[in-house]
């Protein structure tokens, strides 16, 4: 594999050599570095990917006359309603929308200051949307790179024209400002010296729940959890979480861990826990992680239980991987999957949301020149994407707090759980983003595994798919899709939260919602406002309705299987939550 680490020589392949787009030939490589060397520095975001798409609609305005004189217009109207002071003329921050939060925006000078920023903020929404023959994604990429820009430039991330922090700064005679020098000058420490530090522990305080590992492989580790109820049902439920973070996120305290549940309802409970790789790994495959993980996972689970069947779990990218590994079962005649459930997993990604302005061709060619040199992505280069997303909430709210407030928030498991990240495989990530966010193979029957296309309409089996309100990363109409690439039978479950929350939404849970409607085979498609339109609301959690499907697909309790099976191959070995959940 042609990449730099610390401890290896530059080897790019000939130029000869039959063409693998992810190995450099020779003449590519110093240019590889050099873009290598330019996305430390970005964060991976290729700068090009964002001139170009500005440079763009800057000619296309400067093409449109009439367009710029209603610009114009609009800019002196909203100037004439701020001066007029209307209450029925003002802008109402959008819902979600924290930033004005505090009693003092509703006091003079500071109230002007919120007005004049919301209506600017809206006029360049304006001018970013109305450029005609811009077209995707290049819009996209405009109107997401000029809200950054207005959310950087925003009255409430400056001190002196903030109320809160004015407030707070005459109420401790500035020591909020201290305490915030001395939270910034901890948190670069930590930047700096590459360690996270997590306010729990794994093992004991989440990823707590009881079990042993059974499959040690170099890619993941097998944790099968312990019974807890005197008869459990025959199918074993197999968890394949997302690789892009630790898998406890299904297994966080006592009170939300979804394992835990599982299994106090009468589950045989079975969860990949992956590796996480380093510059060696930089070869994995996605088909690696399908082989070595979700296949050799399966054959584990049926092994010890002596299960003809299993109810099969995917999370996130997990999912995706499974619904692949599904469709080529499918495709061989291979019948172990009793049922699939999918959380906010997508299996086309033609609306995959806001990320998509990070996966273009220019992108993923200046993203995939960092990931050869280093041989992975590294998690902190991941995370600046994520935030991005939402930068009000993770990074400028956050900059508030901690540092011109001076306060530090309480961390919660799930807070802990999303501090301690992972890196991606080069090869791996490279595949993933280029076949199935950019090119969408597998929505149109173009993904080949072992040399063959796969496709999601060849599975039988029956479908749970979990979709959330207001996720950022797999927005729940993308992950509906999966009604039109398969027409069996799918109960479609639209919960209230988000990406993670919406997913860790355990019964008592306050302020939770669901809805939930089934399409059973050769009924017509509805669309997702017509879904939601159809589909029955229900309060709380919808955990125990989930569980209920599974009961009603599942065979008579029986006596728990033993922990591993050592004839089988699969011996108990060390407590849950094993060593892989550790890497750091």
């Amino acid at each position: 594999m042609a990449h730099v680490s610390e401890n290896r020589t530059l080897q790019p392949a000939p130029a000869s050599a039959e063409s693998d787009p992810l190995v450099p030939t020779a003449e590519e490589a110093f240019d590889r570095l050099l873009h290598a060397a330019q996305a430390r520095l970005t964060g991976g975001l290729a700068p090009i990917a964002i001139a170009g798409p500005f440079l763009g609609w800057a000619l296309r305005l400067s093409n449109q006359p009439a367009l710029r004189l209603e610009l114009a217009h609009r800019a002196w109207r909203e100037w004439l309603e701020l001066a007029a002071g209307d209450a029925e003329t003002a802008v109402v921050p959008n819902p979600g929308d924290h930033r004005f939060g505090h009693p003092g925006w509703q006091q003079e000078p500071f109230r002007t200051y919120e007005q004049a920023f919301l209506r600017a903020e809206r006029w360049w929404a304006d001018a970013a949307a109305s450029t005609r023959g811009l077209g995707e994604p290049a819009e996209r990429i405009v109107s997401f790179m000029l809200r950054q820009v207005m959310d950087t430039v925003s009255p409430s991330n400056i001190p002196w024209l903030n109320p809160e922090v004015i407030e707070a700064t005459l109420r401790s005679g500035g020591r909020n400002l201290l305490e915030g020098l001395k939270n910034a000058i901890a948190d670069a420490s930590e930047t700096l010296s590459g360690r996270t530090s997590l306010p729990v522990v794994v093992g004991k305080d989440v990823a707590a729940s009881p079990g042993r590992v059974v499959l040690h492989n170099r890619l993941m580790e097998l944790i099968q959890y312990a019974p807890t109820t005197a008869t459990v049902r025959p199918e074993p439920v197999l968890i394949v979480p997302a690789w892009i973070m630790k898998y406890y996120i299904l297994d966080l305290s006592a009170h939300n861990s979804l394992i835990g549940y599982l299994v106090s309802q009468g589950y045989t409970v079975f969860c990949i826990s992956w590796h996480n790789p380093d510059a060696e790994d930089c070869d994995l495959s996605l088909d690696d992680y399908r082989r070595e993980g979700v296949l050799a996972a399966l054959e584990a689970a049926m092994a010890i239980t002596g299960a003809l069947s299993v109810h099969a779990v995917g999370y996130c990218l997990g999912g995706t991987l499974l619904a692949v590994a599904a469709a080529a079962m499918a495709r061989e005649g291979d019948e172990r999957l009793k049922s699939l459930t999918l959380f906010a997993a997508q299996t086309d990604f033609t609306e995959a949301g806001e990320l998509q302005i990070f996966v273009t061709e220019t992108q993923l060619a200046f993203l995939e020149d960092l990931m050869w040199q280093q041989g992975y992505l590294d998690s902190r280069q991941m995370a600046g994407a994520f935030q991005m997303l939402r930068a009000n909430d993770l990074v400028w709210s956050r900059i508030i707090r901690n540092y011109l407030l001076g306060e530090r928030e309480h961390p919660n498991d799930l807070m802990a759980w999303n501090a301690d990240a992972t890196r991606m495989p080069y090869r791996m990530h490279a595949e993933y983003l280029r076949r199935l966010f950019l090119n969408n193979e597998l929505a149109e029957g173009r993904f080949p595994v072992e040399g063959r296309p796969v496709a999601v309409e060849d599975i039988r089996t029956r479908f749970f798919v979990v979709g959330t309100e207001t996720d950022h990363v797999a927005p729940w109409r993308s992950v509906h899709k999966i009604h039109l690439l398969n027409e069996g039978d799918v109960t479609f479950v639209l919960t209230s939260g988000g990406h993670n929350a919406g997913v860790v939404s355990e019964p008592g849970h306050s302020h939770r919602h669901f809805r939930l409607l089934r399409r059973l085979p050769g009924e017509r498609y509805v669309g997702p406002q017509e879904w939601q339109a159809l589909a029955e609301r229900h309060e709380g959690s919808w955990w125990p309705a989930w569980v209920a499907w599974l009961g009603e697909r599942s065979g008579t309790p029986g006596p728990p299987p033993p922990l591993g099976n050592r004839a089988a191959g699969f011996a108990a070995g060390e407590p849950a939550p094993g060593r892989y959940v550790l890497e750091r």
